[in-house]
C-alpha cells in the first residue's frame, strides 16, 4: 500500500465544524477566494492522494464505518441484478429498429467484450483499493482532483440518467403485465413543456423513492432482496429464451416485415450498424461499476471482486445474446418496436397464440427493472459518498450513518434528484447521454491503470507513458473517424489498416522500451498493456458511433461540472486542505496502533 506524502498539515478534530477560514463564510470571503482561483486550481486541481490515504485518513471523514459482509456471491448477484433488466429490457428494441436489425446479438456480444475489457481495468483497482469511490477514487489517486471530479460528475450524471430511464420503462412494462395501459394511466402531458420533456410520469417516481428508503436500511439486506428478485428474474429471462428458440423462426434473423420498406439480411445497416447498436445497449452493462463501489463493504477484497465484477460481466453477456436471439427469432426485427419500451412484450404479441406471454414478459422485467434500480442507487451513493470525503462537495453528503451503516445522506439527496428527472424526461433524451457519460469513464478508468502501472510519483518520469496514451488515443480517434466519415472503398480499407498496424506498433515500442513501476500486490491485469488498450480503443470506437445530439449534451454538462468546480469545489477542496479537514490523525480503520502525521497531496 503506498504510504503518505506531501507537506504535512494539522489535523482537524471535526471535518463538518465550521472553519473560521471558510472560502464561504461571507461574501466577502467568498469574493477573496474568487481573486484567488487561480493559485487554487494550479495547487489542487493536480493534487493526488495515496491509496494508504484513500484507505484510511480520507475514508475516516465518513464518520462510521461501513460494514464488511458482502462475499462474491453478493457481487455476482449484484451485477447480474444490475445488468439485467437496463439495457435487455430498455434499449434493445430501439437498436435492433434503428441501427443493427437481426445481428443485435453482435452489438451485445462487442459491447459485452467492451465492458469485460473494462471491468479487469475495474477490478485490478478495486482489489489494491477497496474502497467505495469506484472510478472517482481511481482517477483521483492517479490524475488528480480535477479528472475525478469530471469523471465523478459524469458518473453521477450516468447513474441518475440511467435511474430515471429504467424507472419510466418500469411503467410501460407493469402496464404490459398487468393488462393496463400505463403509460395512459401513470404518465399525462403538460401543455408548454418541449418535446421529449413534457411526459409526467407519476409512478416512476413512487418506486424510484421507494427504492431510495430500501437502500438506506441495510446493504447485507439489500443484498438479500436483491439475491430474491434476481432470481425471479433469471426464472423469466430463462422462459424468454426457451420459448424464443421454441416458438421463433430461423427465417426473421434475415427476412423484415416490411420488405418494400425496410433491408434485408441479418447484417440489414452493414457492421457500422453493428458498432450504433453496441454503442447503445452498453447501456446495459454499467451495473458492474456499481458492484466496483461496494468494494469497501467486501470481507474479503482480492480474491471477492475479481469474481464479483469480472464474472458477473461474463454471465450477462452471454444471457444478453441468448436473448437477443430470441427476440429476433420471435419476429422481424422492424416490427419488434412497436413499443420500444418493452420490445420483448411487443414480440410476443406479435407471436400468434402467445398474446398472454406479454404478460409474463412484463412481470418478468418489472423485477428486473427494480433490481437494476436497486443495485445503481446502491453505487452511486456510495460515489457521492466517497466525493463528500475529498472535500469538493458538501462533507455532509460523506457522512456514513452509524446505526445503518450506509451513506443514509447521500442515498436520500440522489432518489429526490433521480426522481425528480423521472418525472419528465423521456426515456430517448436519456439513453444517448447514459451511453456517452458510461463510454467516457471507462475510457477514463483504461488510462488509468496504464499510468499507474508504469509511473511511480517522485521516482519515474511520467512523460513517455502520457506521449504513448495520447499518441494511442490519437490513433483510435483516427480509426474511428475513418470508419464513420471516409467513404467505402480501397482507399478507406488501407487507410483503416494503416491505423491499426500503427496502433500495434505504439503498443510494442512502449511495451519495449519502458518497464512497468509497479506490480499489483493481489490482482493484476493480464497482458498489460494490451488489454487495457483494447479497452481504450473499443471506447474510443463506440463513441464515434454516438450521435451529434448525444455530444452536445456530454458537452453542456461536463461544461456545467468544470463550472461548479471553478466557483465551488476548487474553493472547498482548498479549505479542506488548508484547515487539515482532508485527512485525519486516527488510523483505527485500517488497523494501525497509534498516532500518524496528517498528510495533504498538493
Amino acid at each position: 500500500m503506498e504510504k503518505p506524502h506531501g507537506r504535512l498539515s494539522a489535523a482537524s478534530s471535526s471535518s463538518s465544524a465550521p472553519s473560521p477560514t471558510s472560502s464561504f463564510a461571507s461574501l466577502q470571503s467568498y469574493g477573496r477566494a474568487l481573486a484567488q482561483t487561480h493559485r487554487r486550481l494550479r495547487r489542487r486541481a493536480g493534487s493526488v492522494t495515496t491509496t494508504y490515504e484513500e484507505m484510511s485518513r480520507v475514508r475516516a471523514r465518513s464518520g462510521a464505518d461501513m460494514d464488511r459482509s458482502l462475499r462474491w456471491l453478493d457481487l455476482v448477484g449484484f451485477g447480474i441484478g444490475g445488468m439485467v433488466g437496463a439495457g435487455v429490457f430498455v434499449a434493445t428494441g430501439r437498436a435492433a429498429k434503428l441501427y443493427a436489425g437481426p445481428a443485435i446479438v453482435l452489438s451485445y456480444a462487442i459491447a459485452g467484450l467492451c465492458a469485460l475489457l473494462s471491468s479487469f481495468c475495474y477490478t485490478e483497482f478495486a482489489v489494491d483499493m477497496p474502497v467505495a469511490g469506484g472510478a472517482f477514487s481511481y482517477l483521483r489517486v492517479t490524475f488528480g482532483e480535477f479528472a475525478a471530479f469530471l469523471t465523478g460528475a459524469n458518473l453521477i450524471m450516468e447513474y441518475v440518467s440511467s435511474n430515471a430511464a429504467v424507472a419510466r420503462s418500469f411503467t410501460a412494462y407493469l402496464g404490459s403485465a398487468i393488462g393496463v395501459d400505463t403509460t395512459a394511466k401513470c404518465r399525462f402531458t403538460v401543455a408548454g413543456l418541449p418535446e421529449g420533456f413534457n411526459q409526467i410520469d407519476l409512478l416512476a417516481v413512487a418506486v424510484i423513492l421507494l427504492i431510495s428508503i430500501c437502500i438506506c436500511y441495510s446493504t447485507k439486506e439489500s443484498s438479500v432482496l436483491n439475491m430474491a428478485l434476481t432470481a425471479i428474474h433469471i426464472a423469466f429471462i430463462l422462459f424468454i429464451i426457451v420459448v424464443g428458440f421454441w416458438r421463433g423462426h430461423v427465417r426473421n434473423l434475415t427476412h423484415p416485415a416490411n420488405p418494400g420498406e425496410s433491408p434485408g439480411g441479418f447484417l440489414p445497416y452493414g457492421a457500422a450498424g453493428v458498432f450504433n447498436g453496441a454503442a447503445m445497449v452498453y447501456l446495459s452493462y454499467i451495473g458492474y461499476d456499481a458492484v466496483s463501489t461496494m468494494a469497501e463493504e467486501v470481507r474479503h477484497p482480492a480474491s471477492d471482486i475479481p469474481i464479483g465484477i469480472s464474472g458477473s460481466v461474463a454471465v450477462v453477456t452471454l444471457l444478453y445474446c441468448l436473448m437477443a436471439v430470441s427476440m429476433s427469432m420471435l419476429v422481424p426485427y422492424d416490427a419488434v418496436s412497436i413499443d420500444t419500451e418493452s420490445p420483448f412484450s411487443a414480440a410476443f404479441d406479435e407471436t400468434a397464440g402467445w398474446g398472454w406471454a406479454s404478460k409474463v414478459i412484463g412481470a418478468g422485467a418489472s423485477f428486473g427493472m427494480l433490481t437494476s434500480l436497486l443495485v445503481a442507487m446502491l453505487g452511486q451513493a456510495r460515489y457521492v459518498c466517497v466525493i463528500g470525503r475529498s472535500g469538493v462537495v458538501p462533507a455532509w453528503l460523506a457522512k456514513v450513518n452509524p446505526k445503518t451503516c450506509t451513506p443514509v445522506n447521500a442515498s436520500a439527496c440522489l432518489g429526490v434528484i433521480t426522481a425528480a428527472i423521472a418525472l419528465f424526461t423521456d426515456l430517448n433524451v436519456l439513453l444517448n447521454l447514459v451511453s456517452i457519460g458510461t463510454l467516457f469513464v471507462f475510457y477514463m478508468v483504461g488510462n488509468a491503470v496504464i499510468y499507474r502501472r508504469y509511473v511511480a510519483a517522485g521516482s519515474t518520469d511520467p512523460r513517455p507513458t502520457v506521449s504513448f496514451l495520447l499518441a494511442f488515443s490519437a490513433v483510435s480517434l483516427a480509426f474511428t473517424l475513418l470508419w464513420k466519415l471516409a467513404p467505402a472503398g480501397t482507399a478507406k480499407a488501407v487507410l483503416l489498416g494503416a491505423c491499426a498496424a500503427a496502433a500495434v506498433v505504439l503498443l510494442q515500442v512502449f511495451q519495449s522500451l519502458v518497464p512497468e513501476a509497479r506490480k499489483p500486490e493481489h490482482w493484476g491485469l493480464p497482458l498489460m498493456p494490451w488489454t487495457p488498450a483494447v479497452s481504450i480503443f473499443l471506447n474510443v470506437f463506440l463513441l464515434g458511433s454516438l450521435d451529434a445530439p448525444s455530444y452536445l449534451r456530454f458537452a453542456v454538462f461536463s461544461g456545467f461540472a468544470v463550472v461548479v468546480y471553478v466557483f465551488y469545489s476548487v474553493h472547498s477542496s482548498f479549505d479542506a486542505d488548508e484547515n487539515g479537514d482532508l485527512f485525519k490523525v486516527e488510523d483505527e480503520h485500517v488497523g494501525l496502533a497509534g498516532r500518524a502525521s496528517s498528510a495533504s497531496a498538493v
